[in-house]
């Protein structure tokens, strides 16, 4: 198996390398703006309205990363991350970024951004964590 390298410019990835990214947020207003900001990136983004849906397209797909609201109806984002952990692909990252700062103590997280948050740290860490 072999690991596809990735080498970040300020312009984003060079080299043809394209990352895959879902983001799940009930929100059209913020999945739009994520969408778009790590479109500029290059990052190849999905995205689901909902946590079902955003299980859904994870477990149909291929994603380098996964960002999810913490808190949206029915399904949150606690069962993403833990849909993602007990998957053949447990180890994709998973930022969780929420409004609500006590309901990011979720050690399976593998990063976590506090709602309002800068675009640029969250284009930093999605760098990081699929380098």
């Amino acid at each position: 198996m072999w690991k596809l390298e990735c080498f970040w410019s300020s312009t984003g990835a060079v080299g043809g390398c394209v990352r895959n990214v879902l983001i799940i947020d009930d929100e059209q207003m913020i999945r739009d703006l994520l969408k778009h900001a790590l479109g500029s990136e290059n990052f190849k983004v999905e995205t689901a309205d909902n946590a079902k849906g955003g299980m859904a397209k994870f477990d149909s797909g291929w994603y380098d990363l996964v960002i999810t609201d913490v808190r949206m109806p029915g399904v949150d984002g606690h069962h993403v991350v833990n849909h993602i952990r007990h998957s053949d692909r447990q180890k994709t990252p998973v930022i969780g970024v929420s409004g609500t700062p006590w309901l990011l103590n979720d050690g399976d997280f593998d990063d976590v951004l506090q709602k309002p948050f800068a675009i640029q740290s969250l284009i930093e860490k999605a760098k990081s964590l699929i380098q």
